[in-house]
């Protein structure tokens, strides 16, 4: 391990781009798919792993919508949260904000409840036994209709206490953020945050949308705004978080090379960048993995590895005070 890599590891971050259903690693899916007797298209763990091996957007998504079969009970969704939380609070995770798609579940017969039910068990959970504390984004999935959100945000409703916003994501091309302007300004309404996925695979006019259509309060992704220099300057004006996921984009050949990321630019710039992991079980890495491959890719410095952990805390939708008790942790471990 080298200093670089031990100075990531201990440093208190937060996590606020991580697809729950995408961290179902091929173990977990095998055992679940036999719990449940569901039958799944690989023979061994090994075969999973061998058809994570996609580069595209599109054949990621058709490989993790057959995983998320073997999701069927409240045990199994809270089994998923709580084996990620393990592995976030190993990199030293202190607080996660985590997306999860209920148009997966409910429309293969899983009931609305029984996901919420299991993912919220197994967030206390982490609370209580490893204490990292934890909020959840419900996701819009943007191939489907804004009916289809509505009929969505609807099932929610008996349970909005458990949630802290809601998110736009899944095929992004040819489904642009002004096809879900209603249902976002009504979960608004409801005083939930909004988030949505913009400039990932899409062109910089998906994230003028996001901003001027629908409103959001965190950008996810945003890679492509550093095309447009009227978004470089209106971003960093703004101070938009932008929850960026360099392993992912590796993987999905939104960046040929790690080496060729955008994120020193983005910070030379000023924007509010923070790092995830996006779906770690099929990007090849958790938070550490990606804070430190990029690092070495591109020769982060400490003060941006630092700069990017308080992005990390102060783009949450934590309180200002939970806020300041974790930046104050920062800079007890830098100092």
């Amino acid at each position: 391990m080298t200093d670089l890599t031990a100075f990531i590891a201990g440093l208190p971050k937060a996590e606020l781009h991580l697809h729950i259903e995408g961290s179902l690693e091929p173990e977990l899916m095998f055992e679940l798919a036999q719990r449940n007797g569901v039958s799944i298209p690989f023979n061994s763990v090994e075969a999973v792993r061998a058809a994570y091996d996609f580069s595209n957007l599109q054949d990621f998504l058709d490989i993790y919508y057959a995983g998320a079969n073997v999701l069927q009970t409240r045990q199994d969704f809270e089994d998923l949260a709580f084996a990620y939380f393990q592995r976030a609070a190993a990199d030293n995770v202190r607080h996660a904000e985590i997306f999860f798609d209920p148009q997966t579940h409910t429309d293969r017969g899983v009931d609305f409840g029984v996901v919420v039910e299991g993912l919220i068990a197994g967030m206390d959970r982490a609370k209580t036994e490893l204490g990292v504390t934890s909020g959840l984004i419900l996701s819009f999935l943007r191939h489907l209709t804004e009916e289809e959100a509505f009929a969505t945000l609807e099932m929610a409703k008996p349970y909005l206490h458990h949630f802290i916003g809601v998110g736009l994501d899944s095929s992004e091309v040819g489904h642009p953020p002004s096809k879900f302007v209603r249902v976002f300004a009504a979960a608004r309404e409801l005083g939930l945050k909004l988030c949505a996925h913009a400039g990932e695979e899409g062109p910089p006019a998906y994230v003028h949308e996001a901003l001027d259509l629908l409103h959001i309060d965190r950008m996810d992704h945003g890679n492509r705004s550093m095309e447009d220099e009227s978004l470089i300057v209106r971003l960093a004006a703004e101070q938009m978080t932008l929850t960026v996921c360099p392993l992912s984009n590796l993987k999905l050949c939104v960046v040929d090379d790690l080496k060729d990321h955008p994120v020193p630019e983005m910070l030379r710039r000023g924007l509010h960048v923070t790092l995830n992991s996006d779906d770690p079980a099929y990007f090849g890495g958790y938070v550490n993995a990606n804070y430190s491959r990029l690092a070495e890719a591109v020769g982060l410095t400490r003060e941006q590895i630092i700069q990017m952990a308080r992005n990390s805390f102060d783009g949450s939708f934590l309180t200002d005070a939970e806020k300041r008790k974790h930046l104050a942790e920062i800079d007890a471990y830098f100092g």
